[in-house]
C-alpha cells in the first residue's frame, strides 16, 4: 500500500502516522522542490455555481491555507456606507443599513484600489520616522482618520422608492403594498468610471427584496461601496463555502460474486459499488465492483456486518484533496482560486523577507 494511504477500519483510522512520515527518496530536498515534483491539479467539474478540482501533491497545511484564503483573504466588493436621507417604513435604519450591506454586486474587485485614510497616505508617502512624526504635530485625531474616497476605490449606488396607492385601488382591498427591490438601485459614475464601465454597475441580482412599503412610505439613500475582505465582515467573502476532503480509496480485497455482490451493493447508501457480468460465477455471473470511488463517505457501512472488513478495504489518501467552491457571483470560482494562490504566495514572499531581515540584523550584530 502507498505510504500516502492510510485504511478507515470500523473503530478507527489506521496507519495515520506512517502516511504522514517523509519520503525517504524526497530526503534532502528542500520543500518547493518536493512541491514541484510531485504537485498535480485537475479539474472535475465547472459551473457557474460550483467549481470542483483535485490537488495533489501538497500538505494539508498548504490545502487548509487555501481554503481559508478563498473564505476570507481573497477582496471582493460590497456596500460599507448608506447615507439614509429617508426612511418611512417599518424597517429600522441600522435594519435596512444591514440588509443591503448583504446585496452581492456585480463589480470586479481586480478594478479598484483599497481605501486608505489620512494617515496611511502620510506613512506611505514619507518615510516611517519621518511619517510617524507628522501624523503625531497633526492636530485633528479625526482628520487623520479621514478616508481618501475617489472613483479608483469607491463605488456609488442610489435608492429612492415610495409607495403611491393607486387611484382606482379597491377601498376594500388589502392595505396597498409595493417591493423594494436590489434591481431598483441606481448607479452614480463617479469620475471617468462611465468610460471605465460602459456596461454599468449594478447588483449580481435584481429580485432581493430589501423591504415594503405600504401607501404613503418612502424610502431614499445613498449607498458607498467600497474593497474588503471576509475576515473584517462576512458581506466581503467571495463564496458561499470553499471545503475540501481527501480522496476516497476503495478496493476489493477478495471477488464478491453472487448474493454477496447483491448485499454489497444494498448496503451502501451513496452507491458506490456495482455489478457486472462476470463469467463463471455463480447466481448469474454478478460480481461486485467498485463504480464510483469518490461518491464514498466513509461511513463504513459495508464492513460493519461479521466478515467485510476483510473484503472491502476503505482508504484515504493523505496528499490528495478534492476542493469544493460555490462563488456568491462576484467572482468566478477559477479567479478565486487564482487569486487565493496570488494572497498565499504574497504571504510567503512577506515570511521570506522578514526571515532575511532577522538574518541581516543577527550578522550585523
Amino acid at each position: 500500500m502507498s505510504k500516502h494511504i492510510f485504511e478507515m477500519r470500523g473503530d478507527a483510522p489506521h496507519r495515520v502516522f506512517s502516511a504522514a512520515k517523509p519520503d525517504p527518496a524526497e530526503r534532502g530536498l528542500r520543500y518547493p522542490e518536493k512541491v514541484r515534483r510531485r504537485l498535480r491539479m485537475h479539474c472535475c467539474k465547472e459551473t457557474p455555481e460550483e467549481l470542483v478540482f483535485d490537488l495533489i501533491g501538497i500538505d494539508v497545511s498548504i490545502a487548509n491555507a487555501l481554503r481559508r484564503i478563498m473564505l476570507a483573504e481573497v477582496p471582493t466588493m460590497a456596500i460599507e456606507t448608506v447615507y439614509m436621507e429617508m426612511n418611512t417604513s417599518i424597517i429600522f435604519d441600522e435594519v435596512l443599513s444591514h440588509r443591503l450591506g448583504l446585496v452581492p454586486l456585480n463589480v470586479d474587485p481586480r478594478t479598484f484600489s483599497e481605501v486608505e485614510t489620512l494617515r496611511q497616505k502620510v506613512l506611505k508617502e514619507y518615510t516611517t520616522r519621518d511619517g510617524h512624526k507628522r501624523v503625531q504635530n497633526e492636530e485633528d485625531a479625526e482628520e487623520q482618520e479621514t478616508e481618501l474616497l475617489d472613483e479608483n476605490n469607491t463605488v456609488v449606488f442610489r435608492l429612492h422608492r415610495r409607495c403611491v396607492r393607486p387611484a382606482d385601488a379597491d377601498p376594500a382591498a388589502p392595505p396597498y403594498t409595493e417591493g423594494v427591490y436590489s434591481g431598483h438601485f441606481e448607479w452614480i459614475p463617479q469620475g471617468t468610471q462611465a468610460e471605465r464601465f460602459p456596461d454599468g454597475l449594478r447588483p449580481l441580482h435584481d429580485d432581493i427584496l430589501l423591504a415594503k412599503l405600504r401607501a404613503g412610505q418612502e424610502i431614499a439613500l445613498e449607498m458607498h461601496c467600497r474593497k474588503g475582505v471576509g475576515k473584517d465582515h462576512a458581506k466581503y467573502s467571495p463564496v458561499a463555502t470553499a471545503s475540501y476532503r481527501l480522496a476516497p480509496r476503495i478496493t476489493l480485497a477478495q471477488r464478491v460474486a453472487g448474493a454477496a455482490a447483491r448485499e454489497l451493493v444494498a448496503a451502501c447508501p451513496m452507491n458506490v459499488f456495482d455489478i457486472e457480468d462476470g463469467e463463471g460465477e455463480g447466481e448469474g455471473g454478478a460480481v461486485a465492483v467498485v463504480a464510483r470511488p469518490r461518491d464514498c463517505t466513509m461511513c463504513r457501512e459495508c464492513i460493519r456486518p461479521p466478515g467485510w472488513a476483510e473484503r472491502v478495504t476503505l482508504a484515504r489518501e493523505s496528499n490528495h484533496f478534492i476542493f469544493s467552491v460555490e462563488p456568491c457571483g462576484a467572482l468566478p470560482a477559477r479567479v478565486i482560486v487564482k487569486e487565493a494562490v496570488r494572497v498565499l504566495r504574497a504571504k510567503a514572499h512577506g515570511l521570506l523577507a522578514y526571515f532575511e531581515e532577522v538574518e541581516k540584523k543577527r550578522n550585523l550584530t
